[in-house]
């Protein structure tokens, strides 16, 4: 650590290459601060995200009209475009922080995850073994760091994310099923799934209802039950499948999640009154 006027500091800096700004996550510093008698930041104004985790000590925080006092175990971040102010409280241990500030379009939904937005920009008790473990990664990379390398990038971005993972609650609170709600949410799972062998029953788990609820509330609103309507994204697949690619009869019923070309066939016949093949030759897209 170098001496400054207010702290023994070390500072570590990042910059982004194209990985990371496709990614939308990223680094812009890191450093590590043990604090002087005189510690004191601001009142002052940043371009991104900095979080500040508090190792020893007491630290005083001043946001807008707001204070609040921080101690071993906490953390506060610094939000763009506010003004704050931050200073040491004389305590038994002299303050010391590791901090790590971030960019990107990412960083506030997944803040806001955590319960950090400006109105609320602290975070009791969160600086657990977990998130300790995560920061030190990070920061290890970052020193590493010499020349962007998209390996280093792809590396810091999964141990952000792991960092802000720590950060967020065990469970988020559970709201009451409402059909308007998870039906819709079924029917996205049920679209990027279809082809996977999925049953009724994993879906109606899902929405966290019993099989014949969820049955009745999702035939009632999309005005087919929910094995059919599994049944027409496989069909609509199989059709566009035949249509476009040169895939053979057998490789798209395995694509689709059918056992065999027999299963395939016979659904494929029920459902469109035609076979696969007559279907293809025929150009009845």
């Amino acid at each position: 650590m170098q001496e400054y006027e207010y702290e023994y500091a070390e500072f570590i800096y990042y910059t982004p290459g194209n990985l990371d700004r496709e990614g939308q996550l990223w680094p812009v510093r890191a450093g590590r601060s043990l604090a002087k008698p005189n510690y004191r930041v601001g009142p002052k104004r940043i371009e991104c995200y900095s979080l500040h985790f508090v190792y020893e000590g007491r630290v005083g925080l001043n946001y807008g009209d707001q204070h609040i006092e921080l101690q071993k175990g906490d953390l506060f971040c610094l939000f763009p475009d506010q003004t704050y102010h931050y200073y040491i409280i004389p305590a038994e241990a002299p303050l010391q922080m590791n901090w790590l500030a971030l960019d990107g379009s990412r960083v506030m939904p997944l803040l806001k995850l955590a319960g950090l937005v400006p109105e609320q920009p602290a975070a009791p008790g969160k600086v657990t073994s977990r998130v300790q473990a995560a920061l030190e990664r990070i920061l290890g990379a970052m020193t590493r760091y010499e020349q962007w390398d998209p390996a280093v990038s792809l590396e810091l971005e999964g141990q952000i994310c792991e960092l802000l993972a720590g950060l967020m609650p065990e469970a988020f609170p559970k709201v009451s099923p409402s059909p308007s709600g998870w039906v819709s949410q079924c029917m996205e799972f049920m679209n990027l799934h279809a082809t996977e062998g999925i049953t009724v029953q994993q879906v109606a788990s899902l929405a966290g209802v019993h099989r014949s609820y969820f049955t009745s509330a999702f035939t009632s609103q999309v005005g087919v039950s929910p094995q059919k309507y599994i049944q027409s994204i496989r069909m609509g697949k199989a059709k566009r499948l035949l249509a476009e690619t040169e895939a053979t009869i057998t490789e798209i019923a395995l694509s689709l999640g059918y056992p065999n070309l027999y299963t395939f066939t016979r659904a494929f016949k029920s459902y469109y009154k035609s076979s696969p093949l007559h279907t293809r030759t025929a150009g009845d897209g």
